[in-house]
């Protein structure tokens, strides 16, 4: 069998078995500034049309969830948070959530301002954003409940599922290095931009790839029924988890290197052109 021919033949495979394409959205749907394409939607219309389930999985906090999910006209539930968080786009409602108690939140703050001078603090709960005040934020954060020192933004017990720390000048890929080194044993640590000196730390244990194997299980879908679509380090295990992981082309190059193929660029619709192909596999 010629690879050409051998190719086909594994891709015949897939699209007969899948069931749930699991997506990243922004850098894997959602290019900078812009809305989900016109195609990329067509995709996730055949999806249902083919009884192929269709689930965002994103570093996004649920209330950023709704325009996207409305524009997609995807219901069920989503992955939010890098996992810490279970959301029902339809009811808008979180279903569960993996929390950082505050005790946790104050010792990951202790262990990284050593090695992080400067570094600023953010805190996602269930319900809005709080920040120290030198925590730059580049755009609206949307219900931004408080402003302080983190000792006081945890004080009352928040909800939180994700810690943001940030430190402008400083690459997420070296923030990422000096942090999961610090943090060992602690917590989960990620980033979802490289340009953004930012890094995102959850509950130990907690990634997209864990969170959504709980949600595929709960639909009747082992791993060899997904296919993932990722494009930077949050979405790693996901991309190994599931039966096939495809990186985005100009994807973080650790995406690339953990997925088992590639997808073209997010701008040419990139997600859009994989599924249209493997659906129109799935007759033969």
């Amino acid at each position: 069998m010629t690879a050409d021919g051998g190719r086909l033949a594994d891709e015949l495979a897939l699209a007969r078995r899948l069931r749930l394409v699991a997506t990243d959205i922004d850098g894997t749907i959602v290019a900078r500034d812009r809305a989900v394409s016109e195609r990329t939607l067509r995709a996730f219309r055949a999806c249902g049309e083919a009884g192929v389930r269709v689930v965002f999985v994103t570093g996004r906090p649920p209330r950023w969830m709704a325009p996207v999910a409305q524009e997609a006209g995807l219901t069920g539930q989503a992955v939010c948070a890098n996992g810490a968080v279970v959301y029902d786009l339809a009811t808008r409602r979180v279903l569960r959530s993996h929390l950082l108690a505050p005790e946790v939140v104050c010792e990951v703050a202790a262990r990284l301002r050593p090695v992080l001078p400067g570094v600023g603090l953010g805190v996602e709960t269930v319900v809005g954003f709080r920040r120290e005040p030198h925590y730059a934020t580049r755009f609206d954060t949307g219900l931004e409940q408080r402003v302080g020192p983190l000792e006081e933004l945890v004080a009352d017990g928040p909800t939180v599922v994700k810690i943001l720390a940030k430190r402008p000048g400083t690459s997420s890929d070296e923030m990422l290095r000096v942090a999961r080194e610090a943090l060992a044993g602690l917590v989960s640590v990620t980033h979802s931009n490289a340009a953004d000196s930012l890094i995102e730390i959850m509950a130990p244990g907690v990634s997209k790839a864990s969170t959504l194997a709980e949600v595929a299980a709960a639909e009747g879908v082992g791993p060899e029924g997904v296919v993932a679509f990722g494009d930077m380090p949050n979405d790693l295990e996901m991309l190994t988890w599931a039966g096939r992981g495809y990186a985005m082309a100009d994807g973080h190059p650790a995406a690339l290197a953990a997925a088992d193929d590639v997808a073209p660029d997010c701008a040419d619709d990139g997600v859009a052109q994989v599924v249209e192909r493997l659906l129109s596999l799935r007759g033969r």
